[in-house]
């Protein structure tokens, strides 16, 4: 999902999920339900979680300082997190790290999001072949 840079991340998640669609390996529709979602701190949201609760999705997402008092004080119990399982996510982020070597990503020069989306197709392409 393509939105402005004044748009924060987690405001999309569901708009993100909808859209995921996994080939199968032979013939079928393809899956539109991951396995399991890992995810930073600014994912962890009440509304995000029972999303994907709702989903049957797993979960791996570490809690903000400010949530464990919060939840206590309403008596919910503590959400289950694996910190080997979520040391994976740092894929992402290289990924990221690396598309922003592009300066004309990292800034965002085009005004129009179908000029963007190209950069970062090419950018990938381009990260892809090295």
């Amino acid at each position: 999902m393509l939105t402005g840079g004044d748009v924060n991340d987690c405001t999309q998640f569901t708009a993100v999920m909808e859209a995921i669609q996994v080939p199968r390996p032979g013939p079928g529709r393809p899956r539109t339900r991951p396995a399991h979602v890992i995810a930073d701190k600014g994912y962890s949201s009440r509304a995000i979680r029972t999303y994907l609760r709702r989903r049957k999705i797993g979960v791996t997402i570490p809690e903000r300082a400010d949530q464990p008092a919060g939840r206590a004080r309403r008596g919910h119990r503590r959400h289950a997190f694996d910190p080997i399982r979520y040391k994976r996510h740092n894929v992402v982020e290289r990924c990221f790290n690396r598309l922003k070597h592009f300066k004309g990503i990292a800034t965002r020069y085009d005004k129009l999001a179908a000029h963007y989306r190209s950069a970062v197709t090419i950018a990938c392409l381009l990260l892809w072949l090295r």
